[in-house]
Formats: structure tokens, sequence, C-alpha cells
């Protein structure tokens, strides 16, 4: 008798990618330091995480609101007057006329928070270029797009 097994599908956890440290910089993840490497390669100035953008102001949540805290412990209860948090995005890598934001795998949020950034470039940074490269391969892509631009400006 031929006993068949199921496959089992591998489920896909939460995003965890491996941090890498590289000419003293701390990447969240080896596609980062991929666009650095190529960046730095194609002599690109451009800065690593250092600005971040408000996409939502906080404000003060004053009616009720009943609840589980947001890590799924306590209890259901009232938690209303609170203040909420800004939504705020920093990219990866900015230089003089473009972003990059390196993503493997995006964790859930991301989607949402990708086009409330893209609303915001399109409304507070008319001419600014966005990547996401999400390979190697698409990070030497995009160092090629940068170049073209520039040369397509001078």
């Amino acid at each position: 008798m031929i006993i068949m097994q199921r496959r089992r599908s591998k489920k896909r956890g939460p995003v965890r990618a491996k941090k890498v440290e590289y000419d003293g910089i701390k990447f969240q993840s080896g596609l980062e330091k991929n666009m650095y490497i190529a960046l730095k390669k194609a002599k690109i100035k451009c800065r690593y995480e250092v600005e971040t953008y408000e996409l939502i102001p906080g404000f003060m949540f004053k009616n009720n609101s009943y609840e589980r805290q947001s890590n799924g412990k306590g209890g259901y209860i009232e938690r209303g007057n609170k203040k909420v948090r800004a939504i705020t995005y920093t990219p990866d890598f900015t230089g003089e006329g473009f972003i990059i934001e390196c993503k493997g795998r995006a964790n859930e949020s991301f989607p949402i928070r990708w086009k409330l950034f893209k609303r915001y470039v399109a409304k507070n940074m008319p001419g600014v270029t966005l990547y996401k490269p999400q390979t190697k391969k698409e990070c030497e892509e995009t160092v090629q797009l940068i170049l073209a631009s520039r040369k397509a400006t001078k």
C-alpha cells in the first residue's frame, strides 16, 4: 500500500531581514547593503536613513473607544481620550532628485505606508523620482536609471 504524503506549504512568517554592517554602517538588510555598494561604486551621493517624513500628523482621539491593547494583551476596555501617534516614513536612501526604498519582502503595513508616502512626494516633492528595488539586479538597474536621468538633464 502506497501512502501519499501531502506537501506542507511553508508558511511565510513575519519579515525578518538579517541586519548587516558594512563600511561602519548598520543596514537593515543585505539588499540595502547591495544598494549602498552599487551607489558607492557609481559615485552617486546619497544618505542612508536620515530623513523621516510625517505622512499623517498625530492627533487627540477624544471619542470613546473600546479595544484591546495593540499587542493583543489585556482586556477589552475603554481607551478614549488618547493621543494617536503620527504616521511617519523613513526611506532607505535619499539623494539629489531621488529616493530609494529597498524592499525584498514587504510586511503587512508597508503597502499602505508606501501609498501614503507616494502621495506625500507627489504633493511636496515635485521632480523627485522614487525607486523600489526588490533584488540585487534591480539595485544595479536603479543605479543605471539614476545615471541616465542625470545625463539627460545635463
